[in-house]
């Protein structure tokens, strides 16, 4: 009686685990053969006139378009390709733009103030140098806007305040610089483990588009910041010496508003 209960137990026992090893068969032939998912496509192209909106709906968008009548107008008066009843228009033109952008650039120091208090422990003396130089100069630029607008009265410290504001965005530039020297330094060995794993999935695939995308636009930023900080040299030279002609700070100028134009324009 126990042999034959013995028995037909093991039966029972060796039957689950057939049934077991065949269901756990059919599961792999039917991952064999389920088709591998392709990758979603792209997303459409948003539609431009929307996308325009949203462009100028940001205050640095308007800024950036100002930007680029601007240095288009030096860039025209510099290399006297205007004609002489076009000049003295292009010349009031070229001022009232520039006043312009003073007054979309109103309170935008404290765009600097937060940037420099979330700013690493790391990274500090660079990060003050640069947040701190540049909200030093559009601060200063305040007050230089209110004084051409006649709100404040002429005052010799007028003319302290303006180089002042010049050397404080020099010194921005330079930190700026340096910090995106880093930042890129970080991308580029990033992008250099992720292209030495053996991971070729989808995502590895992926972050490492990101990556490219991201040191490319990191790249035209600190060209953007050579550019302007070039210009503020001539600034703090007054626009003497080599490298300091009108023709060059124009080109420079209308170089970093179209940088600067690109960048808000795939942000937005």
């Amino acid at each position: 009686m126990q042999k034959n209960s013995l028995d037909s137990y093991q039966y029972r026992i060796s039957m689950e685990v057939a049934a077991s090893s065949s269901s756990s068969q059919q599961q792999q032939q039917h991952q064999q053969q389920q088709p591998i998912p392709k990758p979603s496509p792209p997303p459409p192209d948003r539609d431009f006139l929307l996308h325009l909106e949203a462009f100028l709906s940001r205050r640095d968008g308007v800024d950036k378009l100002l930007k680029i009548s601007r240095y288009t107008a030096k860039l025209l008066l510099a290399t006297n390709s205007s004609s002489q009843a076009l000049t003295p228009r292009l010349r009031s033109f070229e001022s009232s733009v520039g006043l312009s952008r003073k007054a979309f650039r109103l309170g935008k120091f404290v765009q600097d103030l937060n940037s420099l208090r979330s700013s690493p422990r790391s990274d500090l003396l660079l990060s003050l140098l640069a947040y701190g130089g540049e909200g030093l100069y559009y601060f200063l630029d305040q007050l230089l806007w209110l004084s051409k607008t006649g709100l404040l009265p002429p005052s010799p410290t007028t003319k302290l305040y303006s180089k002042i504001s010049a050397w404080a965005e020099l010194l921005g530039y330079v930190g700026s610089v340096s910090l995106k020297i880093k930042d890129l330094q970080r991308i580029r060995s990033e992008l250099s483990d992720s292209s030495n794993s053996k991971n070729d999935d989808d995502d590895a695939i992926i972050r490492r588009r990101k990556l490219k995308e991201k040191m490319a636009m990191k790249r035209l930023s600190i060209v953007q910041d050579l550019a302007d900080g070039a210009m503020a040299l001539a600034d703090v030279r007054d626009g003497k010496g080599p490298m300091t002609g009108p023709t060059l700070m124009a080109s420079a100028g209308l170089l970093s508003a179209l940088i600067s134009a690109h960048k808000n324009w795939n942000s937005c």
